[in-house]
């Protein structure tokens, strides 16, 4: 247990030596290893913290060294994403609507419906966006869920997110990743993408905290007198 729990860590702080070592030991098993963790970083709520930006892009560099087939491996993660956020969706359709029934004082049913009014609206530029940014991919499925967003509209956009998600990521790593200078600096590459991944969600948290700031500042009047 120790020895897999070490295993997983590297995928984090190692992640092209740590998954260069598995397609070594697992040879094409390592599809369905990849299979499993992009299913679950986008199907299941409680595992946003899965690498899947960066580990999309080594897949593809270490893939195009030889051993694995990019075109494969792109086809394979595809259906996994597509499959993990239409899970993720129905666990938040059945789910989602009884936990705001209002036995929950924290969970209000204005919420529901704000959050259902809300994807009617930008559901699909939603869908595809989250897709590349951390923990809101994990999160974006479940909540189309709960608000009740039609599911042909959600697997359309699902589809589409997907693909241009998996393909982009996979496709720049194999194009990429073998470039002197890339295996050079991997982990930096590795930690670039990561931050050019959360960028967006940390800069709509600045901006509405911000905005928050704004509203709650007491504002000063002046007597026309003085």
């Amino acid at each position: 247990m120790a020895e897999l729990w070490n295993e997983f860590l590297r995928l984090f702080t190692e992640l092209d030596v740590a998954l260069a070592e598995i397609i070594a030991k697992h040879g094409v098993w390592t599809y369905a290893i990849l299979f499993a963790i992009v299913f679950a970083e986008t199907g299941l709520v409680v595992t946003p913290f899965l690498p899947g930006d960066s580990l999309l892009f080594a897949a593809g560099a270490l893939a195009a060294q030889g051993g694995l087939s990019v075109p494969l491996m792109m086809v394979l993660l595809f259906i996994a994403a597509v499959i993990g956020d239409a899970v993720n969706y129905h666990i938040g359709k059945a789910i989602g609507p009884p936990a705001f029934s209002g036995r929950f004082r924290f969970l209000k049913q204005s919420h529901l419906l704000k959050t259902q009014a809300f994807f009617e609206k930008h559901g699909g530029k939603a869908i595809i966006y989250a897709r590349f940014v951390p923990i809101v991919r994990t999160f974006a499925p479940f909540v189309a869920g709960v608000g009740t967003m039609s599911y042909p509209r959600f697997l359309a956009y699902n589809i589409v997110g997907a693909f241009l998600w998996v393909v982009g990521f996979v496709g720049a790593g194999a194009l990429f990743g073998n470039m002197p200078w890339v295996k050079a600096n991997f982990s930096k590459v590795i930690l670039a993408i990561i931050f050019l991944s959360v960028l967006p969600i940390a800069l709509e948290w600045l901006r509405a905290w911000r905005a928050s700031r704004r509203v709650s500042a007491p504002s000063v009047s002046r007597d026309p007198g003085v």
